[in-house]
């Protein structure tokens, strides 16, 4: 469980990573990476805060299952001496 948990993080983080270089989901399908990548495109021009939405849903969902591994972690350890 704690791994599945785990991997889980990696996996999004590994989605957006791969589609923010375009090498991801097709075009009318949308994520994380790819609105990062358009974001940055955008900061060019000003508009510096259309990558702040993305990036935090990506920071806050990875933390949250890190945590929520961490915690089974604790909860299934064994006790000992």
């Amino acid at each position: 469980m704690v791994t599945a948990t785990l991997r889980i993080a990696e996996s999004i983080l590994l989605v957006a990573y791969v589609s923010f270089l375009g090498l991801g989901v097709p075009a009318p399908t949308t994520d994380w990476g790819a609105m990062l990548s358009k974001g940055i495109t955008y900061t060019y021009d000003g508009s510096w805060w259309l990558i702040l939405p993305p990036g935090i849903a990506i920071v806050l969902v990875v933390c949250a299952i890190n945590f929520l591994g961490d915690g089974l972690r604790d909860a299934f350890a064994v006790k000992g001496r």
